[in-house]
């Protein structure tokens, strides 16, 4: 007899407050899943690590996983180095016939846009002023990758956003490895004559790099006394999340959980990004497992790498990180 669990894998975060706020995500999603256990287990900077919940599920007896990645978008993360754990996980226990299924990422989706409204639609009603929304430039922050793909995913959620709310204008920026960045894109809005830029940080949960949107935020509009800048609060666990977090297990037992490869830089030459096609896709993150928050202890590794690669937390480059407008002219720590 099959016993089925779900395993949340998130990325993992240097804040505790993330940390909890990842762990509060795998009791709302265990209310929607009485009949499952539900774990869940963090990629790099944070216990527990995947494998600890994967372990912990075995524990349980459950020998069929359902995994969905907590992340919003399919980039590096969800389609290396998380695929890459569970599948080595998967190959560790053969033995007991253990058999995991992985859902496709929330990505672009009406019920997230409906979490996105409600949470700028916040921030506006606690705004000290009354401006209307032709008068607003919604500012649209990304977390920013090496996928053009993920990227461009933060462009159509600014744009549903922007159509969809009445704004006078939108714009998108990101937090790191790609451009532009949010001080030259709050520059840049800056001067479109708009009398207030709401800035909402697309993420899951807060961390280091949504203290420095915020941050970089109040540096700009210290600069332009005369528009009001309103920082809106990140998705978190709005009820529209949970959702398309129970959506995606669902999907896995319909079999609606493929991604959309179409362009995927590692499946299509992409323009600026041929050189990433055909890459390996691995994980690289076995050095920062379980470090970060607390008194974890790094995870210890026991399996040994013949393929000569240097676990370095490297990725495929940018291949323009050097924009004027980018990580390595304009913040080099944004480029991590």
């Amino acid at each position: 007899m099959t016993t089925t669990g779900v395993m949340i894998c998130g990325h993992g975060s240097r804040s505790e407050e993330a940390v909890s706020q990842f762990a509060n995500l795998q009791k709302k999603l265990a209310d929607r899943f009485p009949d499952y256990p539900v774990e869940y287990g963090f990629l790099e900077f944070a216990t527990p690590i995947i494998r600890d919940g994967l372990d912990s599920l075995l524990k349980q007896g459950v020998d069929h996983i359902l995994a969905v990645p907590g992340m919003l978008f399919s980039a590096g993360h969800v389609k290396n180095d998380i695929a890459a754990v569970l599948k080595q996980y998967e190959s560790e226990h053969m033995d007991i016939g253990l058999k995991i299924e992985y859902a496709r990422a929330l990505d672009v989706d009406a019920k997230m846009l409906y979490a996105a409204e409600g949470r700028i639609a916040e921030a506006e009603a606690a705004a000290e002023t009354n401006i209307s929304r032709e008068d607003t430039l919604l500012m649209v922050v990304g977390r920013g990758t090496s996928d053009p793909d993920a990227n461009s995913n933060i462009n159509k959620i600014c744009r549903m956003l922007w159509e969809g709310m009445g704004y006078g204008w939108g714009e998108v920026c990101y937090s790191g490895v790609t451009f532009p960045l949010v001080a030259p894109g709050l520059e840049h809005a800056a001067k479109l004559g708009y009398k207030r830029i709401i800035v909402f940080p697309y993420f899951l949960f807060t961390g280091v790099l949504v203290g420095r949107i915020y941050s970089i935020a109040d540096e700009i509009a210290a600069k332009f006394l005369d528009i009001e800048f309103v920082k809106a609060g990140y998705l978190n666990d709005h009820d529209s999340v949970i959702d398309t977090f129970e959506e995606r297990v669902r999907g896995i037992m319909s079999g609606d959980n493929n991604m959309n490869c179409l362009m995927c830089k590692y499946r299509e030459q992409i323009v600026g990004f041929e050189d990433h096609h055909g890459l390996p896709q691995e994980s690289h993150h076995h050095h920062v497992e379980g470090i970060g928050t607390g008194d974890a202890e790094p995870y210890s590794h026991d399996h040994s790498h013949d393929d000569g690669h240097s676990h370095d937390h490297g990725h495929a480059p940018h291949p323009h990180a050097d924009h004027p407008h980018g990580p390595g002219k304009r913040n080099p720590a944004a480029a991590e």
